[in-house]
């Protein structure tokens, strides 16, 4: 049996990997094996961001991508997860549904950004509708899938005990069986949110993604990269969060 790593080792462990890898970026730049004009070395990032930041843009276009991100991820998790729980416990909404659910599932985000211009403007409803189509379908088959996958023989416990309507099972069986799936399909539309956001944001919507476009249109490409360590970043906290919301949610497993 394979031992665990420690936290501290794990954390170590990644720290290090980090340290290579942007050592390992400086050094192609500094040799000439990646060109400088086109990819700039991650020590010439602190200027680009210190002046992104005293212009006030660096701020403004996290505030603006956040709103953006966070209602499109409330939004896109709910139904996408609440869609997937009622598919999985009814087989006939499941049959109903199983036609839409195959014909739209394999159109990517991307493709709805025309729709959102028409639909709702050059406005946050517009990136918001984008992002929460890209994070509903994880959360859909995360969530119908964790379902089907409960043992039937608990349904037949909690009918013997009394617990056989649509809302008893649901909340007795269903939900605490199933929340370990749900929750990997909440944690997956969280990075799948931030991928969103360039996307949803490609039409002229103010945030991270529109401040990239106007930079890499000036062939800024130290902006751009400092914009992209930005979205890395503001993932890593927020799965980081969400860390705590599955550990709390889980904490009677073993």
């Amino acid at each position: 049996m394979k031992e665990r790593l420690s936290s501290r080792l794990r954390l170590g462990l990644g720290i290090f990997g980090l340290a290579v890898f942007f050592g390992s970026w400086q050094a192609a730049v500094r040799l000439g094996w990646l060109p400088g004009n086109m990819v700039p070395a991650p020590l010439d990032l602190g200027p680009a961001w210190l002046a992104e930041v005293r212009g006030g843009f660096w701020q403004q276009a996290i505030q603006d991508s956040l709103g953006h991100y966070c209602l499109g991820l409330l939004i896109g998790s709910t139904l996408g997860t609440g869609v997937g729980l009622l598919c999985g416990m009814n087989r006939i909404l499941d049959s109903l549904l199983e036609g839409v659910v195959r014909l739209l599932r394999p159109v990517p985000g991307l493709a709805w950004v025309p729709f959102a211009i028409l639909w709702f403007g050059l406005s946050t409803a517009g990136a918001t509708f984008v992002i929460a189509i890209s994070v509903f379908w994880i959360n859909f088959y995360a969530a119908y899938g964790a379902v089907r996958g409960v043992d039937p023989e608990f349904f037949e416990l909690a009918a013997a005990f009394g617990h056989g309507g649509f809302m008893a099972r649901l909340l007795k069986v269903v939900l605490p069986a199933s929340m370990p799936g749900i929750l990997a399909g909440l944690r997956t539309g969280l990075g799948q949110g931030w991928m969103s956001v360039v996307a949803a944001e490609l039409f002229g919507v103010p945030g991270i993604g529109a401040r990239m476009m106007q930079a890499s249109s000036l062939l800024a490409t130290d902006v751009v990269v400092v914009y992209m360590l930005t979205m890395a970043l503001l993932y890593a906290i927020t799965d980081f969060l969400f860390g705590f919301v599955r550990g709390y949610l889980l904490k009677w497993q073993p």
